[in-house]
């Protein structure tokens, strides 16, 4: 059985590795010319679902090679004293298994895992399909798939042939999310800089292995920016004018956008299609449900709906017909669980006060005092909070896989 898979980032190779491994026949499809491999991107958090999967595919231990090794945060608030965070303290209160890594660095792990074993196409993308399977590309020929997976985030082509426009599914969170490649000398080492005010935050962090650095910014402008995803003088433009007079430091950060060699800028946007599947076609991760970029657990979730799309495919003996109602009921309560916290965590990761930037500090800085048994035993008690990623859970499939 034949499976066309759209997007090597995340859940892509994630689909991939366990499809192979259940006996079907997988194509991989890249608008990227190549798999990036420079460690860039940004950072992304990986919880117990994930960690639990990826410790099955073997590639674990290189995971937690490639970890950022951030373990405190410096919080800077106008002009007083900077506080400091022990973040090891708050990721165990939100996880018992936890690791921040590098997007493409993940994106690379997981890759290698299924490069040698399914079908990857670079530097193409589909340009239609039918009812029947049949697939068409922007350069190579048409070919046959019985099923056509959009693993290709949230701007999904694949969403994009088979429901149409995404401004019909999605909601605007507030906020916006923008990352770009910083020098590295700045940059202590295992430490987040973060500049807070109300309505913004700019953060620089490195990784024990790259040689630059990330600078993070986040704002919520009380309106919808005028700008295309693909526009990026346009998307730097709105940045500065949204961090002028920020400080010393973030202006900065900022002199190096003209220069930068990696830079990444979105909206904080949640999607909800109510269903996923249509025919042939399904769609997993952020192309079918992304809780929201930097606040929902966005990559967590995609780890665990292409595990969960692969199994069922697998128990149904590839029967789409089955299998994608089956995924859709394991994955829909995750979903929706994700997309509430998420729209939660955008309220008050981007105080509007003051007195909201003081909470948050303070709130952040006693997790940090508590001892760490104690402050995991409280988050326990909310499965909906803080904890709601770990509180997953990850099923277990009976059909064989190969060896």
């Amino acid at each position: 059985m034949r499976v066309l898979i759209s997007g090597a980032s995340v859940s892509g190779p994630v689909l991939a590795y366990w499809l192979v491994r259940y006996g079907f026949d997988v194509t991989v499809v890249e608008r990227a010319p190549e798999l990036r491999r420079t460690g860039g991107g940004h950072a992304i958090d990986l919880f117990r679902p994930a960690m639990e999967i990826s410790e099955a595919m073997g590639v674990l231990p290189r995971i937690e090679e490639r970890a950022t090794g951030t373990t405190r945060m410096r919080v800077t608030r106008g002009g007083r004293p900077p506080a400091e965070v022990d973040l090891t303290k708050v990721y165990a209160a939100a996880s018992d298994r936890h690791v921040e890594i590098m997007r493409d660095d993940l994106s690379a792990i997981y890759h290698d895992a299924t490069r040698d074993d399914a079908e990857y196409v670079f530097g193409d993308s589909i340009t239609a399909i039918s009812a029947a399977g049949e697939v068409t590309f922007e350069r190579g020929a048409p070919r046959r798939f019985d099923v056509i997976v959009g693993a290709d985030g949230l701007h999904s082509n694949v969403r994009r042939l088979t429901f149409g426009a995404e401004e019909a599914y999605t909601t605007f969170l507030g906020m916006y999310l923008a990352v770009l490649s910083l020098p590295r000398e700045p940059a202590r080492e295992g430490t987040f800089d973060l500049h807070l005010e109300p309505h913004r935050m700019a953060g620089m962090y490195g990784a024990r292995h790259l040689g630059d650095a990330r600078g993070i910014f986040l704002f919520r402008p009380g309106r919808e920016l005028a700008y295309h995803h693909r526009d990026v003088p346009r998307q730097k433009e709105l940045l500065r004018e949204q961090f002028a007079g920020m400080g010393p430091g973030v202006d900065r950060w900022l002199a190096e956008l003209d220069s930068t060699p990696s830079f990444y800028f979105d909206s904080i946007t949640q999607l909800d299609l109510g269903t996923w599947s249509r025919g042939r076609v399904t769609l997993v991760g952020d192309a079918g449900y992304c809780p929201g970029p930097a606040v929902g657990g966005s990559t967590s979730l995609s780890v665990l709906g292409a595990y969960v799309l692969a199994g069922e495919l697998a128990e149904a003996g590839g029967d789409h017909e089955r299998a994608f109602p089956a995924y859709e009921r394991a994955m829909t309560e995750p979903a929706r669980r994700s997309r509430a916290f998420a729209k939660a965590a955008a309220r008050t990761l981007i105080p509007s006060s003051r007195l909201g930037v003081w909470g948050l500090v303070n709130g952040a800085r006693l997790v940090s005092a508590l001892p760490s048994g104690m402050s995991r035993t409280l988050a326990r008690l909310n499965a909906k909070g803080v904890r709601l990623h770990d509180s997953m859970p990850v099923p277990r499939y009976a059909a064989r896989v190969r060896s």
